[in-house]
């Protein structure tokens, strides 16, 4: 599967958003190894120059919750390689807590909006333009099991499902455009970002327990590796998917069926 992924993107300029670890470093090693011209953005000077040693593509330091600097990395492939070709907006988690119905702090809930919700419109309102003018666009949103099913705060999974009726909206608006939008919902996967000792901590379990309860939601019964994402979101990038808009894809070893 590998070895037929490559090439399939050459001459493509994709942008992966949060792309210095976890899923996001998976993603673009994909579409690097499919053959695109990657650029990663993140906050973390030190990871990204580490990732994009590792996996040869260009690093960009941006704050995606700052709307100007949302739009750093699409500049940055815009200057370097002529423009973009495809937007992968990964950024998200929790941004400074996961406020419930009871916390009097209003800035975080907003904050999570912004994180996992805003900045996959700024960055993409930033890339359009140069899709438009190529004649070719591929945006994918990495939305969650929180994006259908209510599985996290109030704050994440609003966030999240918003993420689906964003990606519908912009389908139907930029189709005309030959730009395709598609969000990709991974379920629980192996990243430095879940934590079981916390979760069974704050479930009142010890953390093997934790992860059979998580591993038990999923079809599978499994938790997965980020780079099993890989070959959907090259799929999705690729020519061969121009006829997949709008939809909402899983990739989770069938959570919550």
């Amino acid at each position: 599967m590998a070895n037929e992924a490559m090439g399939v993107l050459s001459g493509r300029v994709a942008v992966v958003t949060g792309g210095s670890r976890g899923i996001g470093r998976a993603l673009a090693a994909a579409l690097r190894t499919a053959g695109a011209e990657v650029v990663i953005s993140g906050r973390a000077r030190d990871a990204l120059e580490r990732t994009a040693k590792a996996i040869d593509v260009v690093p960009v330091q941006a704050d995606a919750m700052d709307r100007d600097e949302a739009g750093k990395p699409i500049a940055e492939a815009v200057a370097r390689f002529g423009g973009v070709d495809i937007l992968v907006n990964n950024v998200g988690g929790s941004a400074g807590g996961n406020p419930d119905l009871f916390s009097s702090d209003d800035d975080r809930f907003e904050a999570n909006l912004t994180l996992n919700l805003t900045s996959a419109y700024w960055s993409t309102r930033a890339a359009a333009p140069s899709m438009r003018a190529r004649g070719h666009g591929r945006v994918v949103m990495i939305g969650s099991g929180a994006s259908k099913h209510a599985a996290a705060s109030p704050a994440y999974t609003a966030a999240k499902h918003g993420l689906i009726g964003l990606t519908k909206q912009l389908a139907v608006d930029l189709a005309r455009h030959r730009i395709t939008v598609n969000c990709v919902c991974p379920g629980w996967t192996a990243t430095d970002l879940v934590s079981f000792e916390q979760l069974g901590a704050a479930q009142g379990v010890d953390a093997a327990t934790a992860r059979k309860r998580a591993e038990a939601e999923s079809a599978q019964r499994r938790i997965l590796a980020p780079e099993e994402l890989g070959a959907m979101i090259v799929l999705l990038a690729s020519d061969a998917g121009f006829p997949i808009t709008g939809q909402v894809i899983g990739v989770d070893g069938g959570y919550r069926l």
